[in-house]
């Protein structure tokens, strides 16, 4: 066993779109004491949005071994929007042969979302995803042959042209455009995006809704600890929150 001075319960790696602002702020506020977090950024074209999207899988080895030696006891994949592009059968396959070849888990953030759905029961979701449309039409492609149903999507009124331009979303526009998706026949609503922030909007939507509400660094972030039995431990939901507790008061400081 590696003698470490910090994650005494894990070390987590993290990999994050390389313009991404969003991820480490809400997996730190995510991540319970005990998990140290190690993050690598995915690289990819700086010119084409779907191309972009697909380099940061092809480059995936490239982006694990700049963790060198360091004792990751999983790692994170952090971008939703790719598992959309290839789809579900490919996501798990190529996603089983890099965690093999490491030697420890490797998830991304929408195979997290399938299980935290199974997790909760819900089938039917009503669905935020702030893509340019051809993203958006991938992904409900991709849940729906993951055996999901959509009762409603919204996506925001910015350009997404170019994904980057997610990176400019901020809370309030996330609530204003959610309050215009219909979830009544949903059993969940669904925040795609790792870039987009969703941590302070989650519970006014679940008030709101009366409806659980899932986000993409949510689910990663409950499905990495799942996989190191590192969730036995966590708090019941609180006011708030989704999955588990403890983090809406770490987020909203």
């Amino acid at each position: 066993m590696f003698d470490r001075e910090y994650g005494s319960l894990a070390t987590i790696g993290i990999t994050v779109p390389q313009a991404n602002t969003t991820v480490e702020p809400e997996m730190t506020a995510l991540m319970p004491d005990g998990v140290s977090m190690l993050i690598g950024r995915l690289q990819g074209s700086r010119e084409n949005s779907r191309n972009r999207l697909l380099e940061y899988l092809d480059n995936f080895g490239e982006t694990l071994s700049d963790f060198d030696t360091a004792p990751l006891d999983a790692v994170g994949y952090a971008c939703t929007a790719t598992s959309y592009l290839i789809g579900a059968e490919q996501e798990e396959r190529r996603i089983g042969e890099f965690s093999a070849k490491a030697g420890f888990p490797i998830v991304t953030a929408a195979q997290a979302i399938r299980a935290a759905l199974k997790h909760l029961g819900a089938r039917k979701m009503a669905l935020f995803a702030p893509y340019p449309a051809w993203a958006v039409e991938a992904s409900q492609a991709y849940w729906k042959s993951a055996g999901f149903s959509i009762t409603d999507t919204k996506t925001v009124s910015l350009d997404t042209s170019d994904t980057r331009h997610v990176y400019r979303i901020r809370t309030q526009m996330v609530l204003d455009s959610v309050e215009h998706l219909d979830w009544a026949d949903a059993d969940a609503v669904v925040l795609t995006g790792t870039g987009v922030p969703t941590l302070r909007a989650i519970g006014d939507i679940a008030r709101r809704s009366g409806k659980p509400v899932l986000s993409s660094n949510l689910c990663l972030a409950w499905y990495l600890l799942k996989q190191l039995k590192a969730d036995q431990s966590l708090p019941p939901p609180g006011i708030g929150e989704s999955l588990y507790g403890g983090w809406n008061s770490r987020i909203r400081a």
